[in-house]
């Protein structure tokens, strides 16, 4: 094995420690230091300092990044999962939070302003939902190398071209697809400025709380700034595991590829509709996004079971693992018939 893979392994293998012990961190017993300290992070007092509140914001982005939240997971799982290496893993989780942490920036930066009130009289989810759906499946049809239109290759059939894929080298004709293209991270970028609109427990603390307290209109976006870098840690971490579950049947690498990059173009196709439809209900239906089962734990994003726990269930656990095990599936059984 060479120093890279074993390099490669030793970074997930921090990344999945790391993780295992953040989200130990927010299961802690009542009345120890620990949960003090998270009661503190999550219901800041006023009259702060800079340095205090920017280092609240932080810790609140790794908490944001950690838990399973809609605006997060779906779409740093779609993403990386087709970069199908450790580092483009990593690169994936960054493009998307370089995005969030932007709009975080001006989010805080409204919210020192008193511009964010928007927040408390309307109920933006459903509509941010629905945009972010679009762009996903929009996203899912580049990945999968679909077409929105019809098309014939009649000049490839009249000359007798040959016409496949690679994929179709390994498979039988019949089972094949269209070659997935390699995922985009400017539109991964491009989601993190999108999602970042949804509003949360997270983004309710940073914003009307943390945002009003700074010492004037130039360190408004810091607070923003520091959540998202705390958030892209985590998503960071995030994408180095996600891109490498496909590795776990020892498959080439452009098996890997394909493997990943499918599930890619099927979570963010399949799981932007899932978006949209839940986006179109809210709006329709407002009463849905107020369903809440309590778990009694005081982490937000972990505190109940709601709409968007359904959303991160459906997009990242069925949608997404779903074709993650399809796609191994047929690619094993192909391996097996072939005896390779």
């Amino acid at each position: 094995m060479s120093d890279n893979v074993k390099g490669k392994d030793w970074a997930v293998l921090g990344a999945g420690i790391l993780l295992l012990v953040v989200l130990l961190f927010t299961i802690t017993p009542f009345g120890s230091d620990a949960y003090n300290t998270i009661m503190y992070v999550l219901n800041p007092s006023s009259d702060l300092a800079l340095g205090t509140i920017l280092v609240i914001a932080f810790i609140l982005g790794i908490l944001h990044g950690a838990t399973p939240d809609e605006h997060t997971w779906p779409i740093t799982f779609s993403y990386a999962i087709g970069s199908y290496s450790t580092r483009k893993g990593m690169k994936a989780g960054f493009a998307f939070s370089a995005g969030f942490t932007v709009q975080r920036a001006i989010l805080t930066t409204l919210g020192f302003l008193g511009l964010a009130a928007i927040y408390k009289t309307y109920n933006l989810d459903g509509p941010v939902y629905f945009i972010v759906g679009i762009v996903m499946a929009v996203a899912g049809i580049y990945v999968l190398n679909k077409k929105l239109y019809p098309h014939l290759d009649i000049g490839k059939k009249l000359l007798g071209s040959e016409h496949h894929t690679e994929y179709a080298e390994r498979v039988p004709m019949h089972e094949d697809e269209p070659s997935p293209r390699g995922v985009s991270m400017r539109m991964a970028t491009v989601h993190g400025l999108i999602a970042g609109w949804g509003f949360g427990a997270y983004s309710t603390i940073i914003t009307f709380i943390l945002a009003p307290q700074v010492p004037g209109l130039i360190y408004a976006p810091l607070v923003g700034l520091m959540f998202g870098l705390g958030t892209m840690f985590m998503q960071i971490m995030f994408g180095a595991l996600f891109a490498n579950i496909a590795r776990i049947k020892r498959l080439t690498e452009n098996q890997i590829k394909h493997v990943g990059r499918m599930t890619a173009g099927r979570t963010l196709y399949y799981g932007g509709i899932a978006f949209a439809i839940i986006g179109l209900l809210i709006i329709f239906f407002p009463f849905i996004d107020n369903f809440a089962i309590s778990t009694g734990n005081p982490i937000p994003n972990l505190s109940s079971v709601t709409i968007a726990t359904f959303l991160v269930l459906i997009v990242v656990g069925i949608i997404g693992f779903g074709n993650l095990a399809i796609e191994l599936r047929r690619i094993l059984k192909y391996k097996s018939v072939k005896g390779t």
